[in-house]
């Protein structure tokens, strides 16, 4: 990690990475934590896979939805790791995505408690860092880490 470049969001999830996994890679799991509440996320493609889309939209009212994320998945190691850019769409087409282009990687590792969950957001200069950063990058993360949480755990009480 680079600290002149990176945001970070790291937290213990009190699920089996099984179940995190899957609240990654299965479109009605994905969309009840994707964007943070009260919006809600509608997923249009969700391929979990290298060269597969990202697509999701969002709606403040659960009406109108304007698009959300259009990326592509540049890894996928089942259970280990996912990375996604917004750098290319899910046409790989190259993008210039607002406000910020980015590269997210998300891992996941045993934990004595579940899993450590551990997502990496890294940026192509400070500037780009920074803006993420005074545009919310840590609540809006957080938030959408917490509501991953509260899924993937209520999936094991459950």
């Amino acid at each position: 990690m680079n600290p002149e470049l990176d945001l970070v969001v790291e937290r213990v999830i009190r699920a089996p990475r099984a179940v995190v996994w899957s609240a990654w890679t299965e479109p009605a799991r994905f969309a009840r934590w994707w964007v943070p509440a009260p919006a809600v996320c509608r997923v249009e493609r969700l391929e979990v896979r290298p060269g597969g889309g990202l697509v999701t939209r969002m709606s403040e009212d659960g009406v109108d939805f304007v698009p959300h994320l259009d990326a592509m998945f540049v890894v996928a190691e089942e259970l280990e790791r996912i990375v996604f850019t917004n750098t290319v769409d899910s046409a790989w087409r190259p993008a210039n995505p607002a406000p910020v282009a980015m590269t997210a990687e998300m891992t996941m590792a045993d934990h004595a408690d579940g899993t450590a969950y551990r997502i990496v957001v890294r940026h192509g200069d400070p500037a780009s860092r920074k803006l993420h950063a005074e545009l919310g990058f840590a609540d809006g993360w957080g938030s959408v880490t917490a509501q991953l949480a509260g899924v993937a755990e209520g999936e094991v009480a459950g």
